[in-house]
């Protein structure tokens, strides 16, 4: 396995693990981000977004862990880790492990002292894997959204 930064030819093989990421959440309509708004929104002039990927010995990518800055008025900037997914055939083979630390190193590299994700109450085994990095999972705090 290979870890290393995404790129942008990357971004169509990101956007069909994204797919498999909402179907696995349960909300598979809810993906509607175009290949192109995804593209320029990552290695656009002003990228957003920036991703660890891991792929297998064939060059096909089986994980990606994408992230942004966020800004907290607490405690300054932050990685917010947006989405981490290891594809399910090579899940428990330690890649998620692999992207997760790329992500907290990142965070560590650019002098941040936070980085952050949300998780679904029901995903146990992801609750379980952030546990093992004595993560806080806060249940006090309520998403909100507001669709346009």
């Amino acid at each position: 396995m290979t870890l290393r930064n995404a790129v942008k030819a990357d971004c169509q093989r990101l956007l069909a693990l994204i797919q498999e990421l909402a179907v696995y959440e349960k909300a598979p309509d809810e993906v509607i981000v175009t290949l192109e708004h995804f593209e320029e929104s990552g290695f656009g002039a002003n990228p957003v977004w920036w991703a660890f990927v891991v792929e297998d010995e064939q060059g096909v990518v089986q994980g990606f862990a994408l992230y942004y800055i966020r800004y907290s008025t607490w405690k300054g900037q932050c990685i917010y880790l947006e989405d981490l997914l290891v594809t399910e055939q090579m899940r428990g083979k330690g890649l998620g492990k692999l992207l997760f630390e790329a992500v907290m190193q990142e965070t560590k590299n650019r002098g941040f002292k936070r980085m952050c994700w949300q998780v679904l109450d029901w995903n146990a085994p992801a609750i379980n894997f952030y546990k093992k990095y004595n993560a806080t999972l806060d249940p006090e705090w309520m998403n909100g959204i507001i669709d346009f």
